[in-house]
């Protein structure tokens, strides 16, 4: 059997995604608690917060391509891309302690020093996660084995995302002497995080297998790779859904701590919610390979992002009392939502593939990166309206009790601001013209080219 197209190992498939639970200890803060560091431990007002993370996500998402070209023409023994995540992993753990500590600076070197950090820590996790979501199309060319691959990756970083979420405010609780907004708190827990991020990075790095490489005779050219990019229709569909899915991922994860704490008056249900919601996205993701194997990756995101837009809208209409209720169509959301979340990168694989398959090129990092990119540009507008719209709304950090005005706008943002991000993200999938007829096809017709050049004689091991 071509090796190319061999059954992933459970060692490979775990050790691969193992580097998923390193990125989302940090990615998982930024989307549910990287506002209110900002705001109420480390003195930032929330429009100037929101104006950093558009600036610097925005800023570093530009770093996304310059790394697929890098990765792309990066030849070592070990491959393209699995080096990035052995060189980055001590840099991205120091960033990541950095980011979240607060020095005893004055206002002026406070905003300097959270500029700094998190551009800096933006450019690193770029440096880090292009090459790791390029990996996954270059370890295998089957696509089932694929999504089974992003099935385990999704479930170790949803793993991940229930430890930032479930246990982070406990663990700042404990580590502040009893203050969940406790600079001490916070950099001991993310300190922790960070020191566990190296050591899955490193594991990753020697666990996993490049065995797909490029035509030896494929001209390398970036503008080519560029052209080739805005020819490609699946492409532009999936680049455009996930800028408006990560401006709703973080707009909304990060107002549900505010929503706990000044709608609900219980923010100590909070972490217990999160652990609901992420039990139920683990449970949905194992659903996911089968679904996607019956119905096609397409079709099945359409449901399940479909689902997921009118029940994050629902929670406008809950009452603030009705905390079961809450909780119920919260389960049912994330469960829905889980079936998408291994399909979004096996989906990007699927496009590299399409690419090569209609021009006779592959650039898989520079896909990649392209939808890295897309992630970050949604990324800084979600976080960034997150900040403006509290501001907008009169949100007070000082203050114990809310006004009316401010506990609107955080009910909003909760629910039908990031609900109609979710919306445009369902329409955009009506123009991927992937299904599963075309994927199949694609898989095959590749298959019997990479027979003439050979797809493995250069497969990097460690």
């Amino acid at each position: 059997m071509n090796d190319s197209l061999g059954k992933l190992s459970l060692k490979e498939k775990v050790g691969y995604s193992l580097g998923d639970v390193s990125a989302n200890f940090v990615f998982q803060t930024l989307l549910v608690f990287q506002l209110n560091f900002y705001t109420d431990t480390f003195g930032l007002s929330a429009a100037a917060a929101g104006t950093l993370f558009f600036v610097a996500v925005m800023g570093g998402a530009i770093f996304d391509p310059i790394m697929g070209v890098v990765s792309d023409r990066t030849t070592t023994k070990w491959g393209k891309f699995r080096p990035w995540i052995l060189w980055t992993a001590v840099p991205f753990g120091i960033l990541t302690f950095l980011t979240f500590s607060t020095p005893n600076f004055g206002p002026a070197g406070k905003l300097i020093y959270a500029y700094t950090t998190f551009i800096l820590l933006m450019m690193m996790y770029s440096a880090n996660n292009v090459p790791y979501s390029a990996l996954s199309a270059v370890m295998t060319g089957d696509s089932a084995q694929r999504t089974s691959l992003l099935s385990y990756r999704q479930v170790f970083a949803n793993s991940a995302a229930f430890i930032v979420q479930g246990l982070s405010i406990p663990m700042r609780t404990f580590f502040g002497g009893g203050d969940s907004a406790s600079a001490k708190g916070w950099a001991t827990t993310m300190g922790i995080f960070a020191v566990l991020c190296v050591v899955f990075f490193v594991i990753a790095f020697l666990s996993t297998k490049e065995r797909i490489q490029p035509d030896p005779s494929q001209k390398t050219s970036l503008g080519q790779d560029l052209r080739d990019l805005t020819k490609n229709g699946p492409y532009i569909a999936l680049f455009v859904m996930t800028v408006f899915l990560f401006i709703a991922l973080p707009l909304r994860g990060s107002m549900m701590n505010y929503y706990f704490k000044y709608c609900l008056n219980n923010e100590s249900l909070f972490s217990l919610f999160n652990v609901f919601g992420l039990a139920s996205v683990i449970v949905g993701i194992l659903f996911s390979t089968a679904l996607a194997t019956r119905f096609g990756k397409r079709s099945v995101y359409i449901a399940g992002l479909s689902t997921a837009t009118v029940l994050t809208a629902l929670l406008l209409v809950l009452p603030s009392g009705a905390i079961i209720p809450i909780f119920v169509v919260e389960v049912v959301r994330q469960f829905a939502y889980g079936w998408t979340c291994p399909l979004l990168w096996a989906m990007v694989a699927d496009v590299a593939d399409y690419s090569e398959w209609k021009t006779g090129r592959r650039a898989t990092g520079m896909v990649s990166a392209a939808i890295v990119f897309g992630l970050k540009v949604g990324l800084g507008f979600g976080l960034a309206v997150g900040g403006w719209l509290l501001s907008l709304y009169g949100y007070d950090a000082a203050a114990a009790v809310q006004s009316e005005e401010a506990l609107t706008g955080i009910r909003m943002a909760s629910s039908v601001f990031p609900a109609l991000a979710f919306l445009a993200g369902v329409v955009c999938l009506f123009f991927y013209k992937i299904d599963k007829r075309l994927n199949l096809q694609i898989t095959n017709e590749l298959t019997e080219r990479r027979k003439t050049f050979g797809t493995n004689p250069r497969a990097s091991t460690a």
